[in-house]
């Protein structure tokens, strides 16, 4: 990871590509909870959530990181004085007296009694179902301002993602990536630049490798064939045996939950997430052998290059002996983060927890993902009692998180001392008109809260979350978690969620 002042512009750079595609957030350190109107922020935020349509565009298609063109969205750039490049040191914005005020931390924090007040009449609304826990943390001090079962583990569903991302860039950092790699197996007599005996193609555990024309910004399959075909050629190697190689990866590819729309078997090699039509995200039906799929994909590439396959395409480890012939790298650990809370995608959030794994070099399996999940975030000092991650995407009903472990998540990514964890709040959803949000938020008592609240949602049959962050009108950035079992109407306990966000949001207490 490159020094500090260093990250803090690629942060800035992270923001302005999230703003462009919707994802206009604030600054999120603990001092960025400055009163955006002062800078126009809020303004500009609702007039774009009113203008854009609701189709969820929070899809990275480039690499973040990469600058946008100039004035490429003239609403956004109502709030320049907010987005404009960070300095070193000043995550906050940085103009009117209000801004500065709450860069100091001396914004009123809201008061438990406040909060109360405000928060439990919704609690305590039948479609929350009995139980309903919360949590509302002030980032800038870390402090719980007001909890509701707080301490209570509860069935966290998608919003355990939060968790993943966390525990995946502590270990690894936001520039990471994800390699997938084509290595050439030595025959008897083999030489140095002689053509090898078999090649194999290595997964390195990228669900976003592409096999389609379009990359959009993702590893290719088909630019990894074209590497691996020239050097080959270089070699004269017109025919070669090809295997594939997914040992990164131990034990069951199948998730407990079985075969199911919105994961594919989870495999260090696939394409496209192993989706059997043309979408990017949500449910799609899956093949039942991403590997074999993947590799039979990069044996046409080859054969397009002019390098044919000879023979069956099959499953073999690379030995010690392999030398590498080419290789793709996978967008940042940034950007798939930010991809996997915006769409709540399952299949990069089980990706990313066997990356944690990888990095303490356990077994990258269900198990040792969720041991070394705990393990990174307890060296981040968070409140990790009752907490389970059976699986990194929360399709698992045996995961437990508590609403304070949430918001304790969310305040330790806004903290100026780990700005590596940023991304777990830029790639939030943005209130109605970003990834899993995009359609929500319509309820007029709800309203309030469109292209104010982040939040990262979660919903399984009988259980809805919802966690993330608002900056309050007096100014503060504020953390909040809401878990709900044992509902029977998910429309009205999403409903209510909600309207909990933006009562939270919109609450002068």
């Amino acid at each position: 990871m490159s020094g500090r002042g260093g990250w803090r512009l690629k942060t800035w750079q992270f923001t302005a590509a999230a703003a462009v595609s919707g994802l206009a957030l604030a600054s999120a350190a603990a001092a960025a909870a400055g009163p955006w109107d002062s800078g126009g922020q809020r303004t500009a935020e609702s007039r774009r959530a009113a203008l854009l349509p609701g189709t969820g565009d929070g899809d990275h298609r480039t690499e973040a990181g990469s600058p946008l063109p100039a004035g490429s969205d003239p609403v956004a750039s109502e709030a320049a004085a907010v987005l404009a490049p960070l300095e070193a040191g000043d995550l906050a914005p940085r103009t009117g007296e209000g801004a500065r005020e709450a860069a100091a931390g001396q914004a009123p924090a809201p008061t438990a009694a406040a909060l109360k007040f405000a928060l439990e009449p919704l609690l305590k609304a039948k479609g929350l179902g009995p139980g309903a826990t919360a949590s509302v943390v002030d980032a800038a001090t870390g402090k719980e301002l007001y909890g509701r079962g707080a301490k209570t583990a509860m069935v966290p569903a998608s919003t355990v993602k939060i968790a993943t991302g966390t525990a995946v860039l502590s270990v690894l950092g936001p520039d990471h990536r994800i390699r997938t790699t084509v290595v050439a197996e030595p025959g008897p007599g083999y030489e140095d630049g002689a053509p090898p005996e078999r090649i194999v193609l290595v997964g390195g555990g990228d669900p976003t490798l592409t096999a389609r024309a379009d990359a959009a910004g993702n590893a290719s399959l088909r630019t990894l064939a074209r590497h691996a075909a020239d050097i080959l050629k270089q070699r004269g190697a017109r025919t070669v045996r090809l295997a594939y190689d997914t040992s990164a990866y131990s034990g069951s590819t199948r998730h407990p939950i079985g075969p199911n729309e919105n994961l594919a078997p989870v495999t260090a090699l696939m394409a496209d997430e192993g989706r059997l039509d043309a979408s990017t995200s949500g449910p799609a039906p899956r093949s039942t052998r991403p590997a074999q799929d993947a590799a039979d994909a990069f044996a046409r590439f080859l054969a397009e290059r002019g390098v044919k396959v000879e023979g069956a395409v099959r499953e073999a480890a690379a030995t010690d002996q392999a030398e590498k012939l080419a290789d793709v790298r996978s967008a940042p650990l940034s950007a798939l983060v930010e991809r996997m809370l915006t769409h709540s995608d399952n299949d990069i959030a089980e990706a990313l927890a066997r990356q944690t794994a990888l990095a303490a070099g356990a077994k990258a399996d269900f198990a040792g993902a969720e041991r070394e999940t705990r393990r990174a975030l307890g060296r981040l000092g968070l409140p990790l009692d009752g907490a389970r991650f059976a699986d990194g995407s929360g399709l698992d009903r045996a995961d437990r998180v508590t609403a304070r472990l949430l918001t304790s998540l969310l305040a330790r990514a806004a903290h100026t001392d780990h700005p590596e964890l940023r991304p777990v709040l830029t790639g939030l959803p943005v209130a109605g008109f970003s990834g899993t949000l995009a359609g929500r938020y319509t309820d007029p008592e709800a309203a309030a809260g469109t292209g104010v609240v982040r939040a990262k949602t979660g919903t399984l049959t009988g259980v809805n979350t919802l966690a993330g962050t608002v900056v309050s009108t007096d100014g503060r950035l504020l953390a909040f978690s809401f878990l709900a079992s044992a509902t029977t109407d998910p429309t009205t306990a999403q409903s209510t969620l909600d309207h909990l966000a933006s009562t939270l949001a919109h609450c002068g207490c």
